[in-house]
């Protein structure tokens, strides 16, 4: 697929009518279809149309909210397959007949504004629940393009329903200067490069083989499988360098590949807060680094490493702002770590400085230098040898963060990444926090394939997929709420199964409320507003976030509006407050009751 087409299709949607831009960028994808029906854009229009059976819900509202516009494009059926004849990647005999029978593409137009993933994924359901069809939905918001697709399956109890499951985004693509990420990613939805796939692995030639195919491209797991396999690559060829060199003659010397996995792992998190806009993207981008470097041969030099990275990671992440400055180059003070470095080698040291100031102090282990705070004498020792002095103790060409082919500075430009864990639930194609984790310890692991499951037992380096999480999460919390809480009919085996209900993340129009009667509702609230989460062994923070996702999933399906969850802590703040009312010391009680104030305020 042409990329430069789509960049094209994709540019001119930020201007002019929405309706006929989604059709341009569809066709441009390979998708068209004459069948659609005319509304007047209003999103009551589209209601009207296309009633829900559970409707007035608090998600409708705010879809109404913030809507502008929502029209149906088209709807692309086998019909169309078979009339198109640039394609003819199909006869129309072979296109055959499965649970689905066709795709429908919808464009809504949303108030300028920043919507999170939860929101785009609430307004996508929002619309699939009330057409019969998988439902591909283009927002668009100012200069920004978001792509959402629901899976769905047909409901085990009910063969008129379909379970709404997991939404997944391609989300906030720039119109006018689309990440390649994201170019990549449309080029390899197109219709053409789909059906190729299909046939690669032999899916059937139907919309629910086709939607397979959709989805198996949108899977963020394989996702995260490509992306190491090609930072493996780099791994290889960086320990495998003969020019690459660390410091070999202190006592207390590190492989080779310890110094390549810690470096990994200290670049993968800079490109996660990256995203937050904390750190300069100019400090990765060797037009404009170059000129502020000293070396005449930047191809060949070796400068990057200490100039710019080992900087950022010493002397600004671990270093409060107020304390950084540059070292005086002497004896007494160059093991003092929150002091920048190497300024000879810099052309232009306070421009450089200049993209250092708007990175925050991180106060983390993972940019801790790890040399001695001790120049001299038996206790000192150089790991990441940050020094002015013994700088050539340690050298990292530069090629092997530029090189256009094997660089591991285009590798991670390559992808899209996200700060926000993806769940079960929702999820943006892009990399997420939890690649760190996978990677630290498939590295930890490769570094030594004989003795890797060792290296993870010394380190306590264990990954837990977060589909195990997910599992152990609703195990543990269904076992605990069934003991807290009470059915109204007595049955246990029942309140199990409607716990489960309650947790599961699949979707058939939200409708796990209706299991509950109100007092069922108000023993399940009270009993996870008492809950107490232990992990003791956290490493990641894994099964407290997984087990949080689960409970506020629980929350908004029983308690939609707040009103129950309000009421609980209204009465726990007046029973705090009648504690510290009782307290005779004064500045005691005004201190409990500024935190009571406090607490319920938020």
């Amino acid at each position: 697929m042409n990329k430069e087409a789509i960049k094209s299709a994709l540019a001119a949607i930020s201007a002019g009518d929405f309706l006929e831009k989604s059709k341009d960028l569809l066709a441009t994808l390979g998708y068209c279809s004459e069948r659609t029906i005319e509304l007047s854009g209003t999103v009551d229009d589209f209601f009207e149309e296309f009633p829900a059976l559970n409707p007035n819900t608090k998600t409708e509202q705010e879809f109404r909210d913030n809507t502008e516009s929502v029209k149906l494009v088209f709807q692309f059926t086998s019909d169309e397959i078979a009339d198109d004849i640039q394609q003819r990647l199909f006869e129309a005999a072979s296109f055959d007949k499965g649970n689905t029978d066709s795709f429908l593409f919808c464009a809504v137009e949303l108030k300028d504004n920043t919507y999170s993933r939860t929101k785009y994924a609430e307004f996508t359901r929002e619309i699939n629940k009330r057409l019969g069809a998988p439902t591909v939905v283009l927002f668009r918001v100012a200069n920004r393009l978001t792509i959402s697709f629901t899976d769905r399956r047909p409901n085990l109890t009910d063969e008129n329903l379909d379970v709404l499951g997991q939404v997944t985004l391609i989300k906030d693509i720039r119109l006018n200067n689309p990440h390649r990420a994201h170019l990549d990613i449309l080029s390899e939805l197109s219709f053409e490069d789909r059906v190729a796939w299909m046939n690669a692995n032999k899916k059937p030639k139907n919309f629910d083989g086709l939607l397979t195919a959709w989805l198996a491209k949108l899977d963020t797991e394989e996702l995260n499988k490509q992306f190491y396999r090609k930072l493996f690559a780099w791994y290889e060829w960086a320990i495998g360098e003969k020019e690459v060199k660390f410091p070999t003659d202190e006592k207390r010397v590190l492989k080779k590949e310890e110094h390549v996995i810690r470096l990994i792992t200290r670049l993968l998190f800079i490109w996660f807060i990256k995203e937050k806009g904390l750190i300069a993207e100019k400090l990765f981008n060797k037009a404009q680094i170059q000129d502020l470097l000293t070396e005449e041969d930047f191809e060949n030099g070796d400068s990057y490493y200490r100039a710019v990275l080992q900087n950022l990671f010493f002397a600004t992440l671990n270093t409060e702002i107020s304390k950084r400055k540059f070292s005086t180059v002497g004896y007494a003070t160059n093991r003092d770590f929150s002091r920048y470095r190497y300024e000879a080698q810099m052309r232009d040291p306070h421009k450089l400085l200049d993209l250092f100031a708007k990175t925050p102090f991180i106060n983390g282990g993972l940019f801790d230098c790890l040399d001695s705070w001790e120049a001299t004498g038996e206790e000192s020792y150089r790991i990441d040898c940050f020094s002015d002095k013994q700088y050539k103790k340690l050298s990292i060409p530069n090629r092997l963060f530029f090189d256009n082919v094997r660089g591991l500075l285009p590798l991670l430009e390559h992808y899209k990444f996200t700060v926000e864990e993806n769940t079960p639930i929702e999820q943006e194609v892009a990399l997420d926090p939890e690649l760190l984790g996978r990677v630290f310890e498939n590295l930890l692991a490769a570094y030594n394939p004989e003795t890797g499951a060792t290296a993870r037992k010394q380190t306590g380096s264990y990954y837990t997929p977060r589909a195990i999480v997910d599992y152990m999460a609703e195990e543990a919390l269904v076992a605990t709420l069934s003991q807290k809480s009470n059915p109204t009919d007595s049955d246990a085996k029942l309140w199990d199964e409607r716990l489960h209900y309650l947790l599961d993340y699949a979707q058939v129009f939200d409708d796990a409320n209706e299991w509950f009667d109100d007092a069922e509702k108000d023993g399940v609230v009270r009993a996870i507003s008492e809950l107490k989460i232990l992990d003791p062994a956290a490493g990641s923070g894994a099964f407290p976030m997984g087990t949080l996702h689960k409970l506020t999933l629980a929350l908004r399906r029983l308690d939609p509006d707040n009103n129950r969850w309000e009421k609980l802590q209204k009465e726990r703040a007046l029973q705090r407050t009648e504690v510290a009312f009782d307290t005779q010391d004064d500045p005691t009680r005004r201190e409990e009751l500024i935190e009571i104030d406090e607490t319920f305020k938020r």
